[in-house]
């Protein structure tokens, strides 16, 4: 079978989304299909440009090909005949985070229009889809209250499993993954102000921005944090990345509202990692049961910082909570075959 799968470009950032497409294409291939990734230019800034980019992906023809695989707005919005949706998540600053204030839609009459665009686009296309899949429980029911269309959470499995083995125990709590406001490093950081002297920190990923950098030094300078915390920021060698996770004592991620586990977080459980996270930080709650695979703290420095305090308590302790996140993870079932064969229905 020719399968295509079709994901947004937003340029010279990189996440989740596009590990995900690209592993994605590399089982289907070992499963004996033939696949291709379709990344479609998409941003965000400003909001009126939106509607353009909805026309453009909404009018493209997409031939020789037998099955197409969408995952996010506004690459989902493309026709085919025969497409399945595995929803990362929608525009939310169009939901839950228009209902928040959380929106870069203006607050005026055009930006209620491109809201009204985004849900009435995304209606049409999720009643023309062969299958709905979501990426966990949190983009489920969001789909369900926004727009009324049940759908089957389909979690993605690790890419490389066998790389997170895990087995040693630094002195450091690791934060990985792309940095920007919204993943909260700098929560951490005012976390470890806080925190034990014995505490360390190791942050590594792409920032999303410049000022995103300069915010995690300008708070190492504040509060005289150089010898406790290690910034390895930009795009990282795989080796190097599963080398942080494999070493770390704990592994903290702490995104706001996030709709899925989050790669962070199960890369973590399969290298048997305590977690550290926050009461709202989504999807990734569904790892980190308190006293069995690691914390949940209220989304402060103080509480964070006792958190951090705890894992370092304790090496026993924490190793048995990584433990635990290694047994719920397995208990989920995920794998890639079991993931394509329900896909390609």
């Amino acid at each position: 079978m020719k399968v295509l799968i079709v994901n947004n470009m937003a340029p010279f950032i990189w996440g989740g989304a596009e590990e995900l497409a690209v592993n994605l294409q590399r089982n289907l291939l070992m499963a004996g299909h033939d696949a291709e990734v379709m990344r479609i230019p998409a941003q965000w800034e400003p909001a009126s440009r939106i509607p353009s980019q909805m026309l453009l992906t909404r009018t493209l023809e997409i031939f020789n090909t037998d099955h197409v695989i969408a995952l996010k707005f506004p690459a989902y919005l493309v026709r085919h005949h025969r497409k399945s949706l595995w929803l990362l998540h929608q525009y939310r600053q169009a939901y839950d985070l228009y209902d928040v204030g959380q929106t870069n839609l203006p607050a005026d009459k055009s930006g209620s229009d491109i809201r009204n665009a985004i849900i009435n686009a995304d209606n049409e296309t999720f009643a023309e889809s062969r299958n709905i899949y979501t990426n966990s429980e949190v983009t489920r029911q969001r789909l369900f209250k926004y727009n009324g269309f049940d759908s089957q959470v389909l979690l993605p499995p690790v890419n490389d499993p066998e790389a997170f083995t895990g087995g040693e125990y630094d002195d450091y709590i690791f934060a990985g993954g792309r940095v920007n406001g919204m993943k909260r490093q700098h929560l951490l950081l005012r976390a470890l102000a806080k925190a034990d002297k014995r505490v360390k920190l190791v942050i590594a990923g792409p920032p999303e921005s410049h000022a995103d950098t300069l915010q995690l030094h300008s708070i190492i300078n504040e509060f005289g944090l150089h010898d406790r915390v290690k910034l390895d920021l930009g795009f990282l060698p795989r080796s190097t990345y599963v080398n942080y996770v494999n070493r770390a004592l704990a592994v903290a991620y702490i995104p706001f509202d996030e709709d899925s586990l989050g790669y962070v977080a199960m890369e973590a459980a399969t290298a048997r990692k305590a977690l550290i996270t926050t009461t709202d930080s989504g999807g990734i709650l569904g790892l980190v049961n308190p006293q069995e695979s690691g914390w949940r703290a209220e989304p402060t420095a103080e509480s964070l910082a006792e958190a951090m305090n705890a894992a370092f308590e304790s090496k026993t302790r924490t190793i048995e909570y990584g433990e635990g996140a290694e047994a719920l993870w397995n208990t989920l079932g995920i794998n890639w075959p079991e993931t394509i064969e329900a896909l390609l229905k």
